[in-house]
């Protein structure tokens, strides 16, 4: 099991992209509200105490993007797209016991870049249609049977390599015309979605985009909010979110830390579960299920003193993903990651193996 601590801030600042060609909306100046994220191991020593590992992260982050905040970001990095941006932060917060696993920025809500373990920037775009559909091979009195609709979101994500890197300008032209067939349509009715589960239309737009764009690097397919799908050419995997308003106290913390007292946080949790696709249900694992088989794990934790729990060493996010993961995984054998947030894009996540450290969600 692998821990990755995160942290995320947020920065208003100007730019114009000289590199642009002329009349291009962005090469005039202009302006963001941009959101920089890390993700990343750290030293045993790296923050004062065990368990203060995310905020110091936040702290460190904060620090970083302090120059740029209410800024020219020309004055500081040279053609300050999003790639360069967050190469720019990886640069500077780099090192020093931190090892950052991926690193991204976002300038828009549908737009930003990631970048990954491996150094590879992925670009990404997101859209929402709006369709209609049901699951015809769910038993029966199962709720998705019923025909019923949803605010889909797709997010499409592109490696960033070679004398002409993908941009967004590219990705809406590609997208174009799935949504014109998508949007406000019965999913149902379209060859290769007549059973349209998410890990479906994850797949289907796959098969659909990769032969335009070679640098595809995934889909993702938000059926809701709170759950949705992914697929990579090769894997399925599916997410299934939750609240969890909980207290909590830190017993390494110091006397004077703030962290020592009672507190509490509106947790944001995250399953993520990989599996084979059943050819018939057209899922990986019922969303439903996952709900139903984790309820008992989620009442022991919702509405609950923590630092209470038998069996937990502490009441950091680590700690808790940590637990989270190795108590669901008797029920939920598919369950590889548990992303636990105190705070927005604030906390740790638990995965089994390294293979998923780059996915974005």
């Amino acid at each position: 099991m692998h821990i990755l601590h995160t942290a995320e801030a947020g920065f208003e600042a100007a730019r114009r992209i000289d590199a642009l060609p002329e009349g291009h909306p962005k090469k005039r100046l202009h302006g963001h509200s941009f959101v920089a994220r890390l993700r990343g191991t750290t030293d045993a020593d790296w923050a004062a105490f065990a368990g203060g590992e995310v905020d110091q992260l936040r702290r460190h982050l904060a620090t970083g993007v302090q120059v740029l905040d209410h800024a020219c970001l020309n004055d500081h990095v040279p053609n300050p797209t999003d790639t360069q941006l967050a190469q720019w932060l990886q640069q500077r917060l780099q090192g020093n016991g931190l090892h950052l696993q991926q690193v991204s920025v976002q300038s828009t809500r549908t737009s930003g870049v990631e970048i990954d373990a491996q150094g590879q920037a992925h670009v990404w775009r997101r859209y929402v249609l709006h369709a209609a559909h049901q699951l015809p091979n769910v038993p029966e009195g199962h709720k998705c049977g019923r025909m019923h609709g949803h605010g889909f979101e797709v997010l499409l994500h592109a490696r960033q390599s070679g004398a002409t890197p993908v941009d967004a300008d590219q990705l809406d032209a590609l997208w174009a015309p799935l949504h014109q067939l998508l949007d406000h349509a019965c999913l149902n009715n379209i060859p290769g979605l007549q059973n349209p589960t998410s890990e479906v239309m994850s797949g289907w737009l796959w098969r659909q985009l990769k032969p335009l764009l070679p640098e595809l690097s995934w889909v993702t397919v938000f059926e809701t909010a709170s759950c949705g799908a992914s697929h990579d050419g090769q894997h399925y995997r599916i997410w299934k979110e939750m609240t969890l308003d909980s207290a909590v106290r830190l017993r390494h913390a110091p006397e004077h830390s703030p962290l020592q007292r009672l507190h509490g946080h509106t947790f944001t949790l995250r399953l993520h579960l990989c599996a084979p696709l059943d050819e018939v249900m057209g899922w990986t694992v019922d969303f439903g299920d996952v709900k139903r088989l984790f309820d008992p794990i989620f009442k022991a934790l919702d509405h609950r003193p923590l630092h209470e729990l038998a069996g937990l060493p502490d009441c950091d996010c680590a700690s808790l993903a940590r637990w989270v993961l190795g108590q669901a995984r008797s029920e939920l054998p598919a369950l590889n990651r548990v992303d636990l947030h105190e705070t927005p894009g604030c906390g740790a996540v638990a995965l089994l193996g390294d293979s998923e450290a780059a996915l974005p969600i």
